[in-house]
């Protein structure tokens, strides 16, 4: 599919020329530029000065060796990244991911999605993304400390609270946050707000454990309200994962009064007929680390199926893929579709594929993009920041109301960019377009950069 504008098309090629091998993040870039044509020939200044050939390329791109040893003193190296991608409207902000599939591709698709996910929140933060191709899976704590410690040695030069603010992803939780920030500090001699996701008794902030869940559950409350006159009260939903979004997720959704029947990881998923226990789900895989099986073992009304892409055949009024990326590709939308659902909200980042999304819409169903409906995470990270800033805590119960206004306040703007821009009930666009006139607008009062 082309692009409707010139200008857009020749960016995307150019891109694509220079990239050609990061699918990823060619992808995320496709998927944005497609929904900025009303913008940019409503702004011609844009072309003129530049703005999205500057936006597209990373102001930064880190890679780096990280060597460490393990338990029987063997030598291991893997690759550190940190894209520093656009700082137009604060410091880059961004998770940490450990996991095998990192690599350049997968750092700038993050990292580009962060861009217009900050802007969002409306918050002061700009877009970066990082991680290593280390796989935590097996390796004991004092691995994945001196891991996490050699990580840091390189990205401390640079990374600051003013600079750049990393915070956890996948593979990195308060552990990895943990080491990484104590690290830091024997290099820098520094006590800042430079890592979000800290542990409580050094800065960290409540509500942060909880924000992605919650704060996706508080987006497509408000959307079904808005759009639908719906509740999610008395829904049946359906949510994969088994990681922090999911958790949390499952729990919020539970207390909104829907039923959750299933939760799943790489090796399969879990349906739960009388609904999923958030007890049991915590215990098995937020404390004990099993696999999603082992739920089953302790529910009787629980069954476990190897075939993970299954999930999206359990019957449901509300999907929240919560896993990993294209994890929804177009067959399962068109059954989620059959089935009857009324809405989807991404937790994961770009957990739909571009053929998925484009019948979830055929089909008149909301649709909640993780570039807003997952912003909860970074939105409660830069609470953190601002907390870290004025050396105070906040109440679980006042910042989970800022989190709350935070998402409601995404839903709104996102939803009314869309009807300004004729696209109206599209939140993939709305969401675009509104993230991206804030970065725009800083990017030309700041000047073009030589």
């Amino acid at each position: 599919m082309k692009i409707n504008n010139e200008y857009l098309q020749k960016v995307y090629d150019d891109t694509c020329k220079k990239n050609a091998h990061e699918a990823e993040f060619l992808q995320a870039l496709k998927e944005v530029l497609e929904t900025l044509v009303p913008v940019v020939e409503e702004h011609p200044e844009y072309q003129a000065n530049g703005l999205i050939e500057r936006l597209v390329e990373p102001e930064r791109f880190i890679q780096f060796r990280v060597p460490w040893t393990d338990d029987q003193g063997g030598v291991h190296v893997n690759r550190g990244y940190r894209v520093q991608f656009n700082s137009a409207i604060g410091p880059y902000k961004g998770g940490l991911r450990l996991h095998p599939s990192v690599n350049s591709s997968i750092i700038k698709f993050l990292g580009f999605e962060q861009i217009f996910k900050n802007s969002l929140t409306g918050l002061p933060m700009g877009g970066g993304k990082g991680g290593s191709d280390f796989d935590p899976k097996g390796r004991s704590d004092r691995e994945i400390m001196r891991f996490c410690q050699s990580f840091m040695t390189e990205l401390c030069k640079h990374i600051g609270a003013w600079t750049d603010v990393p915070a956890g992803d996948i593979g990195v939780g308060g552990r990895e946050i943990g080491f990484m920030y104590g690290q830091y500090k024997r290099l820098r001699n520094e006590n800042t707000g430079v890592l979000t996701g800290k542990h409580l008794s050094v800065g960290g902030s409540l509500v942060r454990t909880e924000a992605t869940g919650y704060g996706l559950l508080y987006f497509v409350e408000e959307m079904m309200k808005v759009m639908k006159n719906e509740s999610l009260a008395g829904k049946k939903v359906v949510i994969s994962g088994s990681g922090n979004v999911a958790v949390y997720a499952t729990q919020k959704a539970q207390q909104l009064g829907a039923t959750v029947l299933t939760a799943s990881d790489s090796s399969g998923y879990v349906y739960d007929e009388a609904g999923i226990d958030f007890d049991t789900l915590y215990q098995v895989k937020e404390v004990e680390h099993l696999r999603i099986s082992e739920y089953a073992k302790r529910r009787p009304s629980a069954k476990f199926f190897d075939d993970f892409k299954g999930i999206w055949s359990v019957k449901c009024d509300v999907a929240l893929p919560c896993a990993t990326q294209n994890e929804i590709d177009g067959e399962a939308a068109q059954m989620l579709v059959n089935n009857g659902v009324m809405a989807v909200g991404e937790g994961a980042n770009m957990p739909t594929s571009p053929e998925g999304v484009a019948i979830f819409q055929k089909n008149g169903v909301m649709f909640a993009p993780a570039k807003a409906a997952n912003a909860g995470g970074v939105g409660v990270s830069g609470l953190e920041m601002s907390q870290n800033s004025g050396r105070t805590q906040w109440s679980f119960e006042d910042v989970d109301n800022k989190l709350k206004a935070i998402m409601h306040g995404i839903f709104h703007n996102a939803f009314e960019t869309s009807k300004k821009y004729s696209f109206e009930g599209d939140l993939v666009a709305g969401a675009n377009i509104a993230g991206f006139l804030k970065v725009a607008g800083a990017m030309l009062w700041e000047g073009i950069s030589y």
